[in-house]
């Protein structure tokens, strides 16, 4: 009996901490190289990612990150979690792609840009469309931080 009830309880624990998130680091997504690569269709180049092994591991997985909230369409249409305040981040001049995460919230967030927020979400990895960023978090939901 207490051998049954020793399994079980080994089961639950391990069938929740296989479903739980994963608290990553801006270290985390630094996991990748950049190449820049010719686009026909923009008559561009952009800096397309390698990702590395460790990224690679969460892809897919239910992933959280804190970081600076930036509405960047300004009208609710693009929302970003980066390392770094908006004067301050990639398309600024003072990071990298590597740097920001797009967040697909399940539900229109009500945070203001640079506020500091904790984002929970599914982790996209995109090498190849340059519509969206190179880490995207779906089914997002988020909390802001004191």
């Amino acid at each position: 009996m207490y051998r049954s009830f020793l399994i079980v309880l080994f089961v639950t624990f391990a069938g929740v901490a296989a479903t739980a998130q994963q608290q990553l680091t801006w270290e985390d997504f630094a996991d990748v190289n950049f190449e820049q690569v010719y686009n026909e269709e923009y008559d561009v180049y952009f800096l397309t990612p390698t990702f590395g092994e460790k990224i690679k591991y969460y892809s897919g997985k239910q992933v959280r990150i804190k970081g600076y909230f930036l509405d960047i369409s300004g009208s609710g249409a693009v929302f970003l979690i980066s390392q770094n305040p908006m004067a301050s981040c990639f398309f600024c001049g003072a990071a990298g792609p590597e740097t920001i995460v797009e967040a697909h919230f399940k539900e229109q967030p009500s945070f203001k840009t640079d506020q500091i927020v904790t984002v929970t979400g599914v982790l996209k990895l995109n090498a190849n469309n340059v519509n969206y960023c190179n880490y995207i978090l779906k089914e997002a939901v988020g909390q802001l931080e004191n």
